[in-house]
């Protein structure tokens, strides 16, 4: 299987460390982030990785190089400037040519089992599988409702909204008959 990792970012939240490192290289303990990533996807049975890249894409290159290190084939695919999270996809044609692909942040430190991710996706037969995270959101404050007249029409003191976010997905690309 092949996975398409996307890794442009500046990292802004890190700031000042990611302006001389990209965020998929900053250390968690001895290992950048993304090589702890790379190895939980060849762990899973990804052979094949596209790095989409474009802020110090050079200093990702010289690390992971082409991937024999870590017994992954690893190419790049450069952003010229920023095309948003899906964006760096279109510049990647080859993708046409997958059955199916994961597609994920260069970030993303998790302990979720991609074998089995992979094969859930599989065996439900779908064109696209999302990884997701419950992530609560607190408001530290009073939150004031109102009508389109602003008056009021309630208040909720600090409220707390729960979200599912998303950590990745498996795309299977299915080719009509006309094209």
């Amino acid at each position: 299987m092949r996975a398409v990792i996307l890794a442009g970012g500046k990292g802004q939240r890190l700031r000042p460390y990611t302006t001389v490192l990209p965020k998929p290289l900053m250390p968690i303990g001895d290992m950048p982030i993304l090589e702890v990533v790379l190895r939980q996807l060849k762990a899973a049975g990804v052979t094949r990785v596209t790095m989409a890249v474009g802020y110090l894409a050079e200093l990702m290159q010289a690390f992971f190089g082409n991937g024999a290190r870590l017994g992954l084939d690893i190419d790049y695919s450069f952003e010229e400037k920023p095309l948003g999270t899906v964006g760096p996809l279109t510049l990647i044609p080859s993708l046409r040519d997958e059955s199916e692909f994961l597609m994920m942040n260069g970030d993303v430190l998790t302990t979720i089992d991609y074998s089995k991710l992979i094969a859930h996706h599989r065996k439900a037969g779908a064109d696209v599988t999302i990884a997701t995270y419950k992530r609560e959101v607190k408001i530290d404050f009073g939150v004031i409702e109102t009508n389109a007249d602003d008056l009021l029409t309630g208040y909720v003191e600090k409220p707390r909204f729960d979200y599912r976010v998303s950590m990745g997905s498996i795309a299977s690309t299915r080719v009509s008959s006309d094209g």
